[in-house]
């Protein structure tokens, strides 16, 4: 690693004065699926055990990604596109980012990008991506899929940088087959510890047919600090591969029917409450499938975000995955943020880059580090009747 990533990345693990060391992992979350400390990322370890303590500044630290970066092609150029309700009514977005980033271990291992180069893959480089992402949209609540260096990584720096989280791994997660792994990848829900405050967390092992899964979801409620409203938020994985439809249709239900539940809950059994509720996730799904139609459809009062993009406001974006592996090419929807059209507004979405940008190699790339496209959206908490 070069010089300017491995100041960043010294930058990233100083911690702020009076807190903990974000390497110091609590007793509770140590398990057999977890790296034990030793095996930490060296990138992320302290120089110095008695290093100068210093809060983090997220400018700086994009302006230290950056530098990284320096040698790579141009990132894409993406605009958020803002939504007109007719109104002039204030109002304190709450930004969202959804994004499956690539489990490390599945990237180098097991798809087969075969026009991705090599090292357009490997982790230090992939790293700075991902962070240069977050950091540049720097979410208020972000839902990240395949995360596979939780611990050693996105868990700390994060940390740093204000935000509070929660991960569940797979129970057989496919990295654990690749030699040199990092543990299992799973889903991670991290949220902006200055703007909310932790009610819940739970981690749900997703069935079909009553039969547990591989796949899992991680729903936690918050409550706003400036405004007191509380929000619902789920992040997850369905399962992947054609010929699984009527799979992810019974995932997807059970999802629901655990967020039905908790609704219900927190409105204190009165149906008339409504509770704000996000639910983010890659699907792998598009939109004609039966899942799809399960959410769209659902009494919890869902619609996708992303079909503000469209002139029609009904139609999906064209592609939020593009990618080639050796079994060919694939361009499609699969990932989407769902909300309670009730209780929340869209008020800007993230474009999409268009084919010129992505390039004729796809994704990932030298420019971008996953095959999915990051969803980013502003919502608002909308008046209660």
């Amino acid at each position: 690693m070069g010089g300017g990533a491995t100041r960043l990345y010294n930058t990233l693990t100083q911690t702020f004065s009076g807190s903990s060391s974000p390497l110091s992992l609590p007793p509770s979350y140590l398990s057999p699926h977890q790296p034990a400390l030793t095996n930490l990322d060296s990138d992320f370890c302290l120089q110095q055990k008695n290093s100068p303590v210093c809060p983090l500044d997220t400018v700086e630290l994009l302006q230290q990604c950056e530098e990284a970066l320096r040698d790579r092609p141009p990132h894409l150029q993406r605009n958020f596109v803002y939504i007109d309700h007719g109104d002039d009514v204030a109002s304190v977005p709450i930004r969202v980012m959804q994004w499956n980033i690539l489990a490390q271990a599945l990237g180098v291992g097991v798809d087969n990008f075969v026009r991705c180069p090599l090292e357009a893959l490997s982790w230090s480089r992939r790293r700075s991506l991902i962070l240069e992402e977050i950091l540049a949209y720097r979410p208020h609540i972000l839902c990240l899929q395949e995360v596979d260096h939780y611990y050693d990584s996105f868990q700390p720096v994060l940390a740093n940088l204000g935000y509070s989280s929660h991960f569940c791994p797979k129970p057989w997660s496919p990295c654990l087959d690749v030699e040199g792994n990092s543990g299992p990848d799973g889903c991670a829900l991290f949220f902006d510890e200055s703007r909310f405050e932790l009610l819940d967390s739970v981690n749900i092992r997703l069935s079909a047919m009553m039969i547990p899964t591989n796949q899992v979801a991680v729903v936690t409620t918050l409550r706003c600090r400036s405004s007191g409203r509380c929000v619902c938020v789920a992040a997850t994985h369905l399962k992947a591969r054609s010929g699984w439809e009527w799979f992810r249709s019974a995932q997807g239900s059970d999802l629901l029917w655990h967020l039905q539940n908790l609704v219900q809950e927190l409105g204190g059994g009165n149906s008339n409450v409504k509770v704000p509720l996000l639910i983010c996730g890659d699907f792998n799904a598009v939109p004609s499938e039966e899942v799809y139609r399960r959410f769209a459809t659902s009494p919890l009062g869902l619609d996708s975000a992303y079909k503000k993009l469209s002139q029609d406001g009904v139609s999906e974006p064209e592609y939020t995955t593009w990618k080639i592996r050796g079994t060919g090419e694939c361009c499609c929807t699969l990932d989407y943020i769902w909300y309670t059209k009730d209780t929340l507004r869209v008020d800007a979405v993230l474009d999409m880059p268009d084919e010129q940008q992505i390039g004729p190699n796809r994704l990932p790339s030298y420019s971008y580090p996953s095959d999915h496209l990051s969803l980013v959206c502003d919502f608002s908490f909308r008046e209660k009747e």
